[in-house]
């Protein structure tokens, strides 16, 4: 396989990049979160207030501290590909140890309220996206068992509701295609609660460069509610999920 000795879509030092990031889909999400969690970086590193460490075809990342831990916040845009190719360069490139992807997602089952937490145990896809990375001929894909447990204990500190169990990770966007056509060839041992786009990749990517991803979910929608968040409570509903990723990535 050819690689390269420099990553191609994410224009950072390899000094710019902590060993711990957070990956929301998108990019405004990234710089967001480094305003509004991140202290200013030091040093040699950038500020995040003005300037990102990667900003390539306007996928934002950003480099600052949380609690005195250096972290990243790099976003991975939409859908597998895209998560492939940034989740690739930060393992492979930037020796990245650790990712915690946080999206949104589709309830799937009604015990998930709008606007619950979810954390992955398992990502199910009908993709032929690890198959054509290297072979992998299986549906399922897994997160780090310890970043996971990290992440539930860190939950019950906080006192937040958390629901654990399988997702589905989809080619085409679920509103948009008659998803319960998909979700009735999922084997039914699965607990699927959410459907989401990325998450499949990353943790097939982190297994393979034996690393770690867990990935955090807020539903944002329901085929069991007619519930639309307002803006204060989306982004109240968001901001709880950024502090768990960031409380349990530090751990």
């Amino acid at each position: 396989m050819f690689i390269g000795e420099e990553p191609i879509h994410i224009n950072a030092k390899p000094e710019d990049i902590a060993p711990l990031v957070l990956m929301p889909g998108d990019p405004l999400r990234a710089k967001y979160i480094a305003e509004t969690f991140l202290d200013n970086a030091i040093a040699k590193d950038f500020t995040i207030d003005h300037k990102s460490v990667a900003n390539l075809r306007n996928m934002l990342g950003y480099t600052g501290f949380y609690k005195g831990v250096r972290v990243t916040v790099m976003a991975s845009g939409m859908g597998m590909p895209s998560m492939g190719i940034y989740a690739f360069e930060l393992f492979h490139f930037f020796n990245v140890e650790k990712i915690i992807r946080i999206g949104t997602c589709g309830a799937i089952r009604p015990v998930v309220k709008v606007p619950d937490l979810i954390l992955a145990n398992s990502a199910y896809s009908e993709s032929n996206f690890a198959y054509t990375f290297n072979d992998y001929d299986k549906h399922i894909t897994y997160p780090s068992n310890t970043l996971n447990a990290t992440i539930i204990d860190t939950a019950e500190q906080l006192n937040y509701k958390l629901h654990v169990g399988d997702i589905t990770t989809m080619d085409v966007f679920g509103p948009y295609i008659d998803y319960e056509r998909v979700l009735a060839r999922i084997p039914k041992d699965l607990n699927i609660i959410g459907e989401e786009m990325e998450a499949f990749a990353l943790f097939h990517l982190a297994n393979h460069f034996k690393k770690e991803a867990s990935c955090i979910l807020t539903a944002v929608d329901s085929k069991f509610s007619n519930v639309v968040l307002s803006g204060e409570e989306r982004e109240r509903s968001l901001n709880d999920m950024i502090t768990l990723a960031l409380e349990s990535i530090i751990k």
